[in-house]
């Protein structure tokens, strides 16, 4: 049952990917990912700033506790010469504590430092591998462009191709018909006149037909029975030729 149940989730992963394989475009694949690095870029900037910013505040509080260590050295200073010895120590405390301070934000502000260095590296090799991925996308792009326009074409020179191929089949077909039909209606006229086959668009019938037929070749001989009568009967023997003629036609010897 495992087994099947795995080999059900392969095929439906696969025929998954095979959609989202026509369904992906690879230009719009890659401007999503130049958009990605360029946000990622922009998180760059911004954590470069942050640090800088940070360092900035430490440096200001540095300032300012520099300023209190003087301060104080000062007023250790008068209480000394004033006999005071217990404000000197307490000003010396403070001057004391303020300096351990001072320590530790100069730690924090030459980690600051080093991170900041760190990000503007990694802003600067990332912004080099974006323009790069840029000027690579876009000639990707205009590869798959124009392989794209091959394809369609292609495809459209195999479409017509096909339509005229079809074109000279249904010519073809036609012709076949064509001579088809014209053989069969002269088999038909053939018949309708030989009376092999009566023709429905007449009402005469085959005796009719060959009751004209006889009448048609009497009156042909009515006709040339009047003709000869009014001629005159001719010669049966073909005309021969006059003696001068017959010479004439004769070629000369010697």
């Amino acid at each position: 049952m495992a087994g099947l149940m795995s080999r059900a989730s392969t095929i439906i992963k696969a025929k998954i990917s095979r959609l989202l394989n026509r369904a992906e475009n690879p230009s719009e694949t890659l401007d999503y990912s130049y958009e990605k690095q360029l946000e990622s870029l922009q998180n760059v900037k911004r954590g470069v700033a942050d640090v800088v910013t940070s360092k900035k505040r430490l440096q200001l509080q540095t300032q300012q506790l520099e300023q209190n260590v003087v301060k104080l050295d000062t007023q250790a200073r008068q209480a000394v010469a004033a006999g005071r010895e217990d404000l000197a120590r307490q000003a010396l405390e403070r001057k004391s504590g303020i300096q351990q301070q001072l320590q530790q934000l100069d730690t924090q502000v030459q980690q600051l430092e080093q991170q900041q260095e760190k990000l503007v590296g990694n802003q600067q090799q990332l912004q080099s591998r974006i323009e790069q991925f840029r000027s690579q996308k876009e000639v990707i792009k205009a590869q798959y462009s124009a392989a794209e326009a091959q394809v369609r074409i292609g495809e459209a020179s195999t479409g017509i191709g096909r339509q005229l191929e079809d074109t000279g089949l249904a010519i073809e077909r036609a012709k076949d018909k064509t001579e088809q039909m014209q053989a069969r209606a002269a088999a038909i006229d053939e018949l309708v006149q030989t009376g092999g086959l009566e023709d429905l668009t007449s009402d005469q019938t085959q005796l009719d037909r060959e009751l004209a037929q006889v009448a048609s070749q009497h009156q042909v001989d009515q006709e040339l029975a009047k003709l000869k009568a009014e001629v005159g009967p001719g010669s049966d023997q073909p005309k021969e030729l006059a003696p001068s003629e017959s010479q004439e036609s004769t070629p000369s010897s010697g």
